[in-house]
């Protein structure tokens, strides 16, 4: 039997890490980021507990990875959604719209996402986040932005601000108010975008997450 190529090797790594990856998605928002423990997260995911500390140092850098793929993800498939389009207002408001989505349809794993921003080390450096911060750098150049490296971390910070306000206990804002204030900030039709009344939370939230972790292709013959 001859040895595996090094492509196959690599795409082997590379769906261990999206199973690892959709796994710790699924399970931190079924049970909370303390009950989620590293040896269910690698159960889920068919690995081995110590493949966890191969790709991330640990458990929170796993789960920041994680919601940071589903994030970038969702918003991908809302920026390129039908009908496209190129108007970049239209794109604006597609984004707002998905991450505040997220907000609504996961609050469980969002709340957590945002607690561990909180901690010590903050944003973690990963191809998720940096996938995300690549998205909303271009939907703010595509509004029209003069000063991209300015404005973008405004959006930035105005998004993380509406999903903690819309989850932060006992107070929480309602999404469609929020949306309201983020789309009249930046001059947004309220029609644009996915206006709330046009969406079921629920059924948002019975979709299948794995559609956002590709770890079903099949292997290139070595």
């Amino acid at each position: 039997m001859s040895p595996r190529s090094a492509s196959v090797n690599e795409e082997l790594r590379r769906r261990s890490r999206e199973r690892l990856l959709q796994a710790a998605v699924e399970l931190v928002d079924e049970r909370g980021f303390e009950a989620a423990t590293l040896g269910d997260i690698a159960d889920r995911a068919g690995s081995a507990r110590g493949l966890v500390s191969y790709y991330f140092p640990g458990k929170r850098q796993l789960v920041q990875s994680a919601v940071h793929r589903l994030m970038h993800r969702t918003l991908e498939e809302a920026l390129e959604r039908e009908p496209p389009t190129e108007d970049g207002r239209e794109r604006l408001a597609r984004a707002i719209d998905a991450i505040l989505g997220l907000a609504r349809d996961r609050p469980v794993l969002m709340r957590q996402h945002m607690a561990g921003l909180l901690q010590a080390e903050g944003f973690v450096q990963c191809p998720e986040q940096r996938r995300l911060s690549e998205l909303l750098g271009d939907t703010v150049a595509r509004y029209g932005s003069e000063n991209v490296i300015a404005d973008y971390p405004m959006l930035r910070a105005l998004l993380m601000g509406a999903v903690y306000a819309a989850l932060v206990p006992g107070v929480p804002m309602a999404v469609p108010a929020l949306r309201a204030e983020l789309f009249q900030r930046y001059g947004l039709d309220w029609e644009s975008g996915v206006p709330p009344e046009t969406e079921t939370g629920k059924e948002a939230r019975e979709q299948d997450l794995s559609r956002f972790f590709a770890t079903d292709e099949r292997l290139s013959s070595p």
